[in-house]
């Protein structure tokens, strides 16, 4: 029988330690000069980051068994699948402040550290607070259930407002910025005094609208195990992977135009098995097949779905003249 390995306060050190280290390596290193971010180079980074997700999944079964391994695999894929939501939200946040493409690795850079933190905060409390009062998992799956309903009845079509935004408004009244982006710098001089860049607007959009999605995604992964150390690093790993996933992405928005109603039948998903923990328990295993199976035949569904249009987009449009 597995002797399970408690995890102790260095366990936590040790892969925060890591982050740091990458993160700093990614800065330092690989992004010490602004350069705009190819499709080949995010494609590798997205390559490494889902690696490494899956050599520390694999470095679980040994140590924690393969309950957790299977429990780590599931919140990443959903953690993973709710951060392409989100990629597509910051290229419209981008389209709408016009940040030059040289400069987009910095803020998703920053951004991450700060969804990094903000998450941690948030896990904290939810582990907390399941602790000491088991009946908010059923508040969780309530609340995850009526996320999921609503995103199946909503029409999606509306874009993203910042001038909506109350903590953007916020910092708009009570600090001064400029209209002009200078450099890859969050904050300059105008007029002598000190004032917040374009850039910095963006990073605090960015951050609020991560903190939206992360009221989605920190309930669901608590349907799916209350470990908090299995819950952070799932999501740590899909944050970490989200700004080489945003230069995959990006451009290719209409080729997940289901990705949200599976999202959406996730959420249900996760959410009912948690009304229903006490009366019956779903195998880890039998729910990871559950979810992957709906994401991965949404994105399917998708790209069958767009090809099919461009082709009968092509099909549809005049012949060009031939030469007599």
């Amino acid at each position: 029988m597995l002797a399970v390995i408690e995890i102790q306060w260095w366990h936590w050190v040790s892969f925060i330690l890591v982050i740091i280290f990458f993160l700093a390596l990614d800065l330092g290193v690989f992004h010490r000069k602004a350069h705009v971010v190819g499709f080949r180079e995010a494609l590798v980074w997205t390559s490494v980051w889902f690696c490494m997700a899956m050599t520390f999944a694999l470095t679980l079964v040994p140590v924690r068994g393969r309950g957790e391994a299977t429990d780590f695999l599931q919140g990443y894929l959903i953690e993973l699948s709710l951060s392409m939501d989100n990629v597509f939200v910051i290229a419209v946040i981008f389209r709408y402040f016009r940040v030059p493409s040289l400069y987009q690795h910095r803020v998703l850079f920053w951004g991450i550290l700060g969804a990094l933190i903000m998450r941690g905060l948030m896990i904290w409390l939810g582990a907390e607070l399941i602790h000491s009062y088991e009946w908010v998992l059923y508040i969780f799956g309530l609340f995850l259930v009526l996320t999921g309903l609503k995103m199946l009845t909503t029409d999606d079509t509306e874009e993203v407002r910042p001038e909506r935004n109350p903590v953007l408004r916020l910092v708009r009244r009570f600090f001064p910025f400029t209209t002009e982006y200078d450099g890859q710098r969050f904050f300059t001089r105008h007029h002598g005094h000190p004032a917040l860049t374009p850039l910095a607007l963006v990073l605090i959009m960015v951050e609020t609208t991560d903190l939206v999605f992360a009221l989605d995604s920190i309930p669901a992964i608590f349907g799916v195990t209350t470990v908090p150390f299995i819950v952070f690093t799932s999501n740590a790993f899909a944050i970490l992977g989200l700004r080489s996933l945003y230069f995959v992405l990006a451009g290719a928005v209409t080729y997940f135009r289901y990705l949200k109603v599976g999202l959406a039948v996730v959420l249900v998903f996760i959410g009912f098995k948690m009304l229903i923990v006490d009366w019956v328990k779903i195998p880890s295993r039998w729910s990871l097949t559950v979810v992957a199976g709906v994401i991965l035949g949404s994105i399917l569904v998708s790209i069958i779905a767009e090809r099919r249009d461009r082709a009968a987009k092509r099909l549809s449009e005049p012949a060009p003249p031939q030469d007599s």
